[in-house]
C-alpha cells in the first residue's frame, strides 16, 4: 500500500533571491549586436556582386597564335610587294593569207629568226597568174585602139581644115564643112571613152597582179617562228572553211624585243605599285638569276572575279634566255624607304586584316587582345613582313575573329 507524502512549504527570503540576478544595460545589448549584422549584410552584398560579375563577364575567346620573327632587310631597299606571272609578248601574230588557196611551199621552221617582208609560204599562183595575163591583154588591146583613134583624129582635123578654106573660098559647101566638124567630134568622144576604158583595164591589171601577190605570203616584223602550223598541199583561208581540213595560219611569229611580264596585284596593295618602279624578276627556269625590271603601268580595270588589277613590267635588259610564256616571280622595291634591320618582322599573312585604308594586326598581350595599326612592307606566300606595330617576340592572332575588339579576352589553343 503505497503511502502518500506531504511536502511542507518552504520560505525564502525574496531580497536573497534579487542578489542573485545578474544584469546588463539595453544599450551594451545593442552594441554588440549592430557590428554582426553589418558584416553579414557586406558579406551578403559581396556574394551578390560576385555573382552578377561571374553571369556577366564574356568568356575569353580561343585564338591562334604565332610568335613574330625578327627578319632582315635587303641592301637599305625595301620590297613592299610580291607577285607572280608570266612572260608574254607584245607583239605576236599567228600569219595567215589574204586569199584562200592551196599551199605550193612552206619556207620557215621553228626557232628561225625572219625579217619584216621575207617570204614565208606560197600558194598556188595558177588562176592568178593566168587573170594577170588576161588582164594585161586587154589593157593592150585598149590602148591599141586608143593610138587608132589619135591617129583618125589627126586625119579628121586635116579635113575640117581643108573644108573649112575651101568653103571660106565659096569652094565648097556649108554642108562640107559641118560634116567634117561632125567627124572630128566624134572621134574625139570616141578617144575619150577609149582613154576610160584603158584606164579601167589598167586597174584592173593592178587587181591581178596583186592577186598574184597575196599567194605569197610574207612576214608582218622581225621575229622569231615559235611554231609552224601548216604544210605544202594543205588548204589555208583568212577564215575557218572547209571544217577542219583548212588551215588559218601558216606559223606563228613573236617579237622577242617585245618580250615584257604581266603579273596580277590584289585590288588592296595596287597603291603600292606605280610607273618607273624598280622591279626584281626570278624566272621560274633560273631562280638564281635575278633580272632588273621596271614598272610599264597598272592597267586601268579590275577582274571583279579574282579582285586583282594587272600590271605590265618591261626588263631593262634582253636576254636570249627570256622565252615567252615563262613562268615569273616579282619584287616590287621601294628605294625610297628604307627601314632597319631590327624593324622588320615577319608574321603569318593570316594574322593582318584590312579595316579601311590601314593594316591592322591583334597582338596577344596577357590575357587581352592589343588591335594595332600596321605597315606591311611585303607578302609572299603565307608570309608577311611588317616594317613597324609590331615586335620581335611577340604573338599575333591569326585568323581572327571578324568580332574580335581591342581589349577583349582571348586565350590561346593548348
Amino acid at each position: 500500500m503505497a503511502r502518500r507524502v506531504r511536502f511542507a512549504p518552504v520560505s525564502v527570503d525574496k531580497s536573497q533571491l534579487d542578489s542573485l540576478r545578474i544584469e546588463r544595460p539595453h544599450e551594451e545589448v545593442r552594441t554588440r549586436r549592430g557590428p554582426l549584422f553589418v558584416v553579414l549584410a557586406g558579406v551578403v552584398t559581396l556574394l551578390i556582386a560576385l555573382v552578377a560579375f561571374l553571369i556577366a563577364r564574356p568568356s575569353a575567346r580561343v585564338v591562334t597564335i604565332a610568335p613574330a620573327h625578327a627578319v632582315a632587310s635587303q641592301g637599305g631597299r625595301t620590297a613592299v610587294l610580291n607577285a607572280s606571272g608570266y612572260v608574254t609578248a607584245r607583239r605576236q601574230s599567228t600569219v595567215s593569207s589574204k586569199v584562200t588557196g592551196k599551199i605550193i611551199e612552206v619556207d620557215v621552221e621553228e626557232g628561225m629568226r625572219v625579217k619584216s617582208g621575207q617570204q614565208l609560204a606560197r600558194l598556188d599562183d595558177a588562176i592568178a597568174g593566168k587573170s594577170l595575163a588576161l588582164a594585161q591583154a586587154q589593157s593592150q588591146a585598149s590602148l591599141s585602139s586608143l593610138e587608132e583613134t589619135r591617129v583618125q583624129i589627126r586625119q579628121a582635123q586635116i579635113d575640117y581644115d581643108r573644108a573649112s578654106r575651101m568653103t571660106s573660098s565659096e569652094i565648097a559647101s556649108r554642108s562640107d564643112l559641118d560634116h567634117a566638124q561632125a567627124q572630128l567630134d566624134a572621134l574625139k568622144a570616141r578617144l575619150a571613152a577609149q582613154t576610160d576604158s584603158y584606164a579601167v583595164a589598167q586597174s584592173q591589171m593592178q587587181l591581178h597582179r596583186q592577186d598574184l601577190e597575196d599567194t605569197i605570203i610574207r612576214a608582218p616584223f622581225d621575229g622569231i617562228v615559235v611554231s609552224k602550223d601548216a604544210q605544202p598541199g594543205e588548204m589555208i583561208s583568212p577564215m575557218s572553211a572547209g571544217g577542219g581540213f583548212t588551215r588559218t595560219g601558216i606559223c606563228t611569229i613573236v617579237d622577242m624585243d617585245s618580250l615584257e611580264i604581266e603579273v596580277d596585284v590584289a585590288e588592296a596593295y595596287i597603291n603600292r605599285v606605280h610607273p618607273g618602279q624598280k622591279v626584281e624578276a626570278v624566272l621560274d627556269a633560273y631562280p638564281d638569276w635575278k633580272i632588273p625590271a621596271h614598272v610599264i603601268t597598272a592597267v586601268p580595270t579590275a577582274d571583279r572575279q579574282k579582285a586583282t588589277v594587272k600590271v605590265r613590267i618591261a626588263f631593262d635588259t634582253k636576254d636570249a634566255r627570256v622565252l615567252p610564256d615563262m613562268g615569273v616571280k616579282t619584287t616590287f622595291i621601294d628605294s625610297e624607304q628604307a627601314t632597319e634591320t631590327s624593324s622588320v618582322v615577319e608574321i603569318p599573312k593570316g594574322a593582318v586584316r584590312r579595316d579601311g585604308e590601314r593594316d591592322i594586326v591583334f597582338v596577344m598581350q596577357g590575357d587581352r587582345a592589343e588591335r594595332r595599326a600596321v605597315r606591311v612592307i611585303q607578302t609572299d606566300n603565307d608570309k608577311a613582313r611588317i616594317a613597324a606595330g609590331v615586335n620581335a617576340g611577340e604573338n599575333v592572332i591569326v585568323e581572327a575573329p571578324p568580332e574580335l575588339k581591342d581589349g577583349d579576352r582571348v586565350k590561346s589553343k593548348s
